[in-house]
C-alpha cells in the first residue's frame, strides 16, 4: 500500500514538472538589444532649399526725365524716388548732387556706395537702383510714315522698330534715304540708313548688314523722305 502511494506521488510530480517549466519565464536568457533606426534623408524627403538667383543686370542708360528708385538696405531713411533733372543729375542724402545721365543703374549704385562710405565704420549696406519710369528715352519720327510723332518706348530700339512705332512707311517713302539726326550736346550729326532691300521678298542677311540699322538714342529724329 505504501509502495503504491509513492508510485502515484512520483507520477504526479513528473506530470506537473513540464507545466511549471512552461509557466516560469527564463529570466536568465539573453534578450536581443533594441537599436533605434536612423533613416538618412533622401532627396525626396529633404526640405527644398531656395537658391537665390542673381537679378539680370540692366543695360538701360539713364536719361534726363527718368524716375529712379534708390534703396539702401536696412536704411529706410535713405529710400528715395527721384527724377533725373534736365541737367542729368539727382540729389541724394549724405552724398549730394550726382551726375547720372548716361550711366547704367549698376554704375549709379557704385557712385552712391562710394559717397556713403564716409558715413559707415564698416561696409556700406547694399545699394539698389531701379528705373521706375524710363520716360527720358524719347525720339521722333517724321516724314513719310503713317503715324509720325514722338515716342517713349522705355527701352532701346533700332531704326526699324522706330518706323514700326510710327505705323510703318507710307506708300511713296524712299526707304533707301532714311535720315537719323543725332544730337550730342549742342552738336548734330547725321546717319544715313538704307532699308528698301529689307522690304523685298528676296532680302537676306547681307541686306541687314548693308542697311546700317542703327540703334536709336534718346533725342534722335528719324526722317523718312
Amino acid at each position: 500500500m505504501i509502495r503504491r502511494s509513492l508510485t502515484l506521488a512520483l507520477a504526479a510530480a513528473i506530470a506537473a514538472a513540464p507545466l511549471a517549466q512552461a509557466q516560469t519565464p527564463d529570466t536568465g536568457a539573453a534578450q536581443p538589444a533594441t537599436t533605434p533606426t536612423v533613416t538618412a534623408p533622401t532627396a525626396a524627403s529633404a526640405p527644398a532649399r531656395a537658391v537665390p538667383r542673381p537679378a539680370a543686370a540692366s543695360t538701360y542708360r539713364i536719361n534726363a526725365g527718368d524716375e529712379l528708385e534708390i534703396y539702401v538696405w536696412g536704411e529706410e531713411r535713405l529710400q528715395r524716388k527721384v527724377k533725373v533733372l534736365p541737367d542729368g543729375t539727382i540729389a541724394f542724402p549724405l552724398v549730394g548732387q550726382i551726375r547720372v545721365q548716361g550711366y547704367l543703374p549698376s554704375e549709379i549704385e557704385a557712385l552712391i556706395t562710394t559717397g556713403l562710405s564716409a558715413q559707415y565704420v564698416g561696409a556700406v549696406p547694399q545699394v539698389t537702383v531701379s528705373v521706375l519710369v524710363p520716360s527720358g528715352m524719347q525720339f521722333s519720327v517724321m516724314g513719310r510714315v503713317k503715324a509720325p510723332g514722338t515716342f517713349s518706348p522705355g527701352r532701346y530700339v533700332n531704326v526699324l522698330e522706330a518706323l514700326s512705332m510710327a505705323g510703318g512707311p507710307s506708300e511713296f517713302a524712299n526707304l533707301d534715304n532714311v535720315l537719323v539726326i543725332r544730337k550730342a550736346g549742342s552738336q548734330l550729326s547725321t546717319l544715313n540708313v538704307k532699308l528698301a532691300s529689307l522690304f523685298r521678298l528676296a532680302g537676306d542677311t547681307r541686306d541687314v548688314a548693308g542697311g546700317n540699322i542703327v540703334q536709336i538714342e534718346t533725342g534722335d529724329t528719324v526722317i523718312v523722305r
